[in-house]
């Protein structure tokens, strides 16, 4: 019988043991009670840490502010160019600056530059291709041609910007409120997004004076080399000339006309 409770003493013994090492989990307030997990715990805790976390960042993305307009600048409209026009010399030239209106820029370019006389076109039909004369008028005809497009692309520019006013001073006037209803995460994207579409129209509105410039200098330097030119044959031709012609006084035998000085 002693042997038997003994046995009985070590069972009970092993079995605790076995039971409080097995599994982190402990009966509160008795046994079949609520079982608490410390590492069950644990986690939720860090679960809860995130969702505050993300929510905090949620509050802050939707908070709007309130001194927006230290940031606001102002759009301002180009006038329209008054161009005098004394005697009918400028016409289209005023409508050409103002508006969207290719034909008016060449009709005014047409109107307010010196044309080739036909005395001159029968002079040039006997010149050949290089001649210095030939290059005037090439340049002539290339300057002809890339004006009025540069007046044109002005007028486009000025006319764009005022049709885009009241768009730009509407997306600017949003921006800057301070309303719940224009200072939500999505709305504010759209934003972003419709300002980038602006900046896109104002980049190809600019880029069309780009090329006009580009035209311009292409003209110009096609002047300056023509001259740079004209001056070397000259000097090469004046060099040839006094190389073949006696100027001296004493051997003078007959009028030089095709001297250059």
């Amino acid at each position: 019988m002693k042997v038997k409770l003994t046995n009985r003493k070590w069972l009970l013994g092993a079995g605790a043991a076995l039971l409080l090492t097995a599994t982190p989990s402990f009966a509160l307030f008795g046994i079949g009670d609520i079982v608490f997990d410390p590492t069950s715990y644990a986690s939720l805790v860090s679960q809860l840490t995130t969702l505050e976390s993300q929510y905090n960042m949620l509050k802050n993305n939707i908070t709007h502010f309130s001194v927006k307009q230290q940031w606001q600048t102002t759009l301002h409209a180009l006038e329209n160019v008054n161009v005098a026009n004394m005697f009918g010399e400028t016409a289209g030239i005023k409508v050409a600056l103002n508006s969207n209106n290719p034909s008016a820029s060449v009709t005014g370019w047409q109107t307010a530059t010196v044309p080739v006389s036909s005395n001159t076109s029968t002079y040039l039909a006997g010149q050949q291709f290089g001649s210095s004369r030939m290059s005037q008028l090439a340049m002539i005809e290339t300057s002809d041609a890339v004006s009025p497009d540069c007046l044109t692309a002005v007028g486009q520019y000025r006319s764009g910007r005022t049709t885009n006013l009241t768009a730009n001073n509407s997306l600017t006037s949003t921006q800057f409120d301070n309303s719940d209803s224009t200072n939500a995460e999505v709305q504010q994207l759209n934003l972003l997004n419709a300002a980038e579409g602006q900046k896109m129209a104002e980049m190809q509105s600019q880029g069309s004076l780009q090329v006009c410039l580009a035209g311009q200098m292409t003209v110009a330097n096609m002047e300056r080399r023509n001259a740079a030119t004209e001056d070397m044959n000259t000097a090469a031709f004046v060099q040839q000339q006094r190389t073949i012609n006696d100027t001296s006084a004493a051997n003078e035998g007959s009028t030089w006309t095709t001297y250059l000085p």
